[in-house]
């Protein structure tokens, strides 16, 4: 299968948005509930910011941070700021003003673009900032008249009422209109193009600079291990401002010039409309969007005979063969499977799983040129097959380091390796286990007890949607072992009952003695569980009343 047009193009991506744009430039390079951008019109948009950002004296090498959800202006933005040689700063727009202000006052940017709804969130940080320039994305100025796919309510209630943007914001939209282009730029692959913030999971969150080199040798591989062509139709819901989003839903695009359908935010209904109208062929999804989609009452209406595959990554929700084969029944010719293991620090994408040789429980074998080690946690021996140690990895992937923390980066990135912090296990066919995080490892009575693997049970309980687990203080124990459970709709189970079938089904010391029913996990814009929330959450995060929870000795 042909996977890209311009394979033998050792360039940064937006010079395959570029040559797309010469060659096919009517095709549609993403279609917004129907409204279709080509690829002239998003080279020549992102062109005409890029020559408005270097006016604003925007050079190589300036943190640029983008605060918005997904939009075809993420995109034109994306695209813009790297054509100047500038640096694509994504912020998670859940972000908050104490969490803004941490992250602008880390870069030091001095230009923002933020979606109009978060415009307030700007504003209480800005004197506090290096900022000097605000543009302002209204999410609504793209919609068609006649969408092709449901419209999220919030989207239509913004097309319906269009902010008054403040005098000091300036519209984003008028700034990608016209034909200036940039000045030119010298640019070399290993020149840093992104920065994108770890979850910070441990301490504050960490700017990983990644090059343009980085990008293109992933999008390589998430295309190539993954058969995507020129010809396929993809669907990208997964957050842009996150690595395996933006490698899906910004770089594949781009690096094999198909035609991605892009959404705001994910709504099951839209998902199946989108799949039958728009004859999407590649989806990469959160295993949880999988669940949601197969519980619309009226999913068996839906054509989804044209999607054939779909990378699935199982935040949340485990992605099993039973689970895989729920979904087949739905769309006949599609095959799911474990998405990848990889990590912000090397642009996501370090495995990927062999289509024809799926091993369930494993995240797949590591992708060509990369190199793969699982080390002795104590001694830094390399482990046999079957140990448990920490994954190293070494690839073209790799990223130059944090930004501005040069001990941070030499504890985790070390002769090339990156020390991931991550628990797992290669078995002798080279398939990698990720089990857990050594900070996230629980130990009770001298036993290591992985969050994920009791996790992974819990949610084989009938009743059980999802789960999440803690350590929590023990005085005879060390800790113990807490769940966060959320039951699927219409399933009725107490935390005794769970506590007394967690025993029946796992080892003693690894069956929670506590556990407490949830409307929702707190997770990030990707759907990750922040297990970190459950340890120290905020009064509002309680989401249940105090006679649901039990504690069992």
């Amino acid at each position: 299968m042909e996977t890209a047009q311009f394979p033998e193009l050792d360039a940064p991506l937006h010079d395959y948005l570029r040559a797309h744009a010469r060659t096919q430039p009517d095709k549609a390079a993403y279609l917004w509930y129907g409204h279709g951008i080509s690829y002239a019109e998003l080279d020549r948009a992102s062109d005409a910011f890029a020559a408005r950002l270097a006016a604003l004296g925007v050079k190589k090498g300036d943190p640029v941070a983008l605060f918005l959800n997904n939009c075809p202006q993420y995109v034109m933005a994306h695209y813009a700021i790297q054509k100047l040689g500038a640096i694509v700063c994504p912020c998670g727009p859940l972000n908050k003003e104490h969490e803004l202000l941490y992250q602008l006052g880390d870069l030091q940017a001095r230009v923002i673009v933020a979606a109009d709804n978060l415009l307030p969130v700007v504003a209480q940080v800005r004197s506090q900032t290096a900022l000097t320039h605000v543009f302002a994305v209204r999410y609504a100025d793209l919609l068609p008249e006649q969408p092709s796919v449901t419209v999220p309510a919030e989207l239509l209630a913004m097309k319906a009422q269009p902010t008054q943007l403040p005098a000091d914001v300036e519209d984003f939209m008028a700034a990608t209109q016209g034909t200036a282009r940039p000045p030119p730029v010298a640019l070399a692959m290993d020149d840093v193009a992104l920065m994108t913030y770890t979850s910070g999971t441990t301490g504050l969150p960490k700017g990983a600079m990644l090059t343009y080199g980085n990008a293109l040798y992933k999008s390589a591989a998430a295309a190539n291990c993954n058969g995507v062509g020129h010809d396929d139709v993809l669907l990208a819901i997964a957050p842009l401002y996150h690595i395996a989003g933006m490698v899906m839903g910004i770089n594949v695009t781009m690096f094999t010039g198909a035609t991605t359908v892009l959404m705001y935010r994910f709504d099951p209904l839209a998902v199946l409309q989108a799949i039958e109208r728009h004859r999407v062929t590649w989806w990469y999804s959160i295993a949880p969007m999988n669940v949601f989609a197969m519980q619309v009452p009226t999913a068996r209406a839906f054509d989804l005979s044209s999607l054939r595959m779909n990378p699935v990554t199982s935040f949340g929700v485990t992605l099993t063969e039973a689970l895989a084969r729920q979904w087949q029944a739905l769309a006949p010719h599609c095959e799911s499977f474990e998405a990848a293991y990889g990590l912000s620090e090397t642009h996501t994408v370090d495995t990927y799983m062999p289509h024809d040789a799926i091993r369930w429980g494993t995240q797949g074998k590591a992708i060509p040129g990369n190199e793969i080690r699982i080390l002795d946690a104590g001694s830094g021996r390399v482990c046999a097959s079957g140990e448990v140690g920490e994954i190293v990895l070494r690839s073209a992937g790799v990223f130059k380091g944090y930004w501005n923390k040069p001990e941070a980066t030499a504890q985790t990135l070390r002769d090339g390796w990156v020390h991931t912090g991550d628990m797992g296990k290669l078995d002798a066919d080279g398939y990698l286990t990720f089990i857990g995080r050594f900070k996230e490892m629980i130990k009770v009575s001298g036993y290591s007890v992985f969050p994920e693997e009791v996790e992974t049970i819990l949610i084989k309980h009938p009743a059980i949607a999802q789960a999440a687990v803690i350590g929590v203080p023990d005085p005879d124990k060390g800790e113990m072992v807490k769940a966060f459970v959320v039951l699927k709709p219409g399933q009725s189970a107490s935390a005794a009952d769970i506590v007394a079938w967690s025993r029946a089904n796992m080892a003693t010391y690894k069956a929670p003695h506590d556990v407490q029913l949830m409307a929702a996990l707190p997770t990030t814009g990707a759907g990750k569980v922040l297990r970190r929330l459950l340890k120290d959450p905020a009064p509002s995060a309680d989401l249940t009343p105090p006679a649901t929870k039990q504690t069992h000795d």
